[in-house]
């Protein structure tokens, strides 16, 4: 199996020591340990970091404009311009639809269509209360016109709804093939992550008018909702397209460790709360049935203790030359960027890298300039850039 020849390859207290007792997330303000051009040494690439702006209220998801300035969501519920040199706009773009901001919900993800530079569509997932008063996660397109989105549209809404403000995702990303995957996480009921019929707990796959592709896995199903792309999935927080091969990675919360690191397969399960190599908050008590059942997958990678990853990508520039082909992942409890290498199917090492340095980590991105940005999860957070040092 993979994961034995990948224990197999660890080092000394590397992430797949089993230890119990993890505290769930905090939400404190990170330290600002960091100082701007201080240099870092990784195995492979010396590096520093340049603040491009700070000011931002719990920044989200972050998406590149063809100008090289930035969008940014802050969770509260503000989409936010800043400039290709860090200047950020004091007015929030405007026309966004009725977001609810309370728990781990607001505005979370924003994406640009593919033919961006000809339509100025952009998606931004979210929370807002359903007709029933309860809170669920929703996909929305406008076109960027200036200052605001015209011709806002609501393309998805999640039948996932709970009373809980945990657990709503919610990560985007188009494929080569233009098709848009949302990530939709169990919403604080473990159980509907094994119903076909909820969207909870789900990786879902549509097209960008949020209608259903025909040869989605569960089309045509009568006991299953003909979004859903694959299930068992606890709360997806980062999602990447892997360079070489163009299939959908993704990573998911686990509780208390059991963080994974999955390649997603059309139909598949991937087992929570069935299986999983977390354990109960608090207690520390086993979950489900165990780490493995045939028919349900096995993750590429997975952390015990808990890192809590948020946002994900592969490095595929020249920038930063020794990390060319790596898999960058950010962590909100651990406050690290972890570097991974990797094949096409298969995770072989871990670096954690700025453990502690700025905060609580929740995107990662490569700009067309060829760096790796960075969101920190703060009341005042900003965007950080990775530059090589001599």
């Amino acid at each position: 199996m993979v994961l034995s020849r990948l224990r197999a390859l660890l080092p000394v207290g590397a992430v797949l020591a089993v230890v119990t007792g993890c505290a769930p997330l905090g939400t404190g303000t990170p330290a600002w340990a960091a100082e701007p051009g201080e240099v870092f040494e990784s195995a492979v690439q010396r590096f520093r970091l340049h603040l491009v702006t700070d000011g931002l209220e719990r920044p989200w998801g972050l998406a590149f404009l063809p100008d090289g300035s930035m969008l940014v969501t802050e969770r509260v519920g503000r989409l936010r311009r800043v400039a290709a040199d860090g200047t950020l706009d004091p007015r929030p773009v405007g026309g966004l639809p009725e977001i609810w901001a309370k728990g781990q919900g607001g505005l979370l993800d924003v994406a640009l269509d593919p033919d961006f530079a000809t339509n100025r569509l952009v998606y931004l997932s979210y929370s807002a209360l359903g007709e029933d008063g309860l809170p669920g996660t929703r996909v929305a397109r406008g076109r960027l016109a200036g200052d605001r989105l015209e011709e806002v549209e609501v393309i998805f809404v999640s039948n996932g709804r709970t009373s809980t403000g945990r657990h709503f995702g919610s990560r985007l990303l188009f494929d080569r093939e233009g098709y848009l995957y949302v990530t939709s996480g169990d919403r604080g009921r473990r159980e509907l992550a094994q119903d076909l019929r909820s969207h909870a707990g789900k990786v879902l796959r549509i097209l960008p008018d949020g209608s259903v592709p025909p040869d989605n896995p569960f089309v045509g199903r009568e006991d299953a909702l003909p979004e859903i792309y694959t299930w068992g999935n606890r709360n997806p927080q980062g999602m990447a397209l892997h360079p070489v091969t163009g299939e959908v990675w993704i990573h998911e919360h686990g509780p208390q460790g059991g963080d994974e690191i999955n390649l997603l397969k059309p139909g598949a399960n991937y087992g929570w709360p069935v299986i999983t190599y977390g354990r109960e908050y608090g207690t520390g008590l086993p979950i489900g049935e165990g780490t493995a059942k045939e028919g349900m997958e096995q993750p590429l990678w997975y952390w015990v203790p808990s890192i809590a990853p948020s946002g994900m990508a592969f490095y595929t520039g020249d920038r930063l030359p020794g990390w060319t082909g790596d898999l960058f992942v950010g962590a909100l409890r651990a406050q690290t960027l972890v570097r991974l290498e990797v094949t096409e199917d298969a995770v072989i090492s871990e670096e954690r890298l700025l453990e502690g340095r700025i905060g609580r980590i929740r995107d990662v991105r490569q700009g067309p300039d060829g760096y790796l940005y960075l969101l920190n999860d703060a009341t005042d957070g900003g965007i950080w850039r990775l530059e090589p040092a001599p």
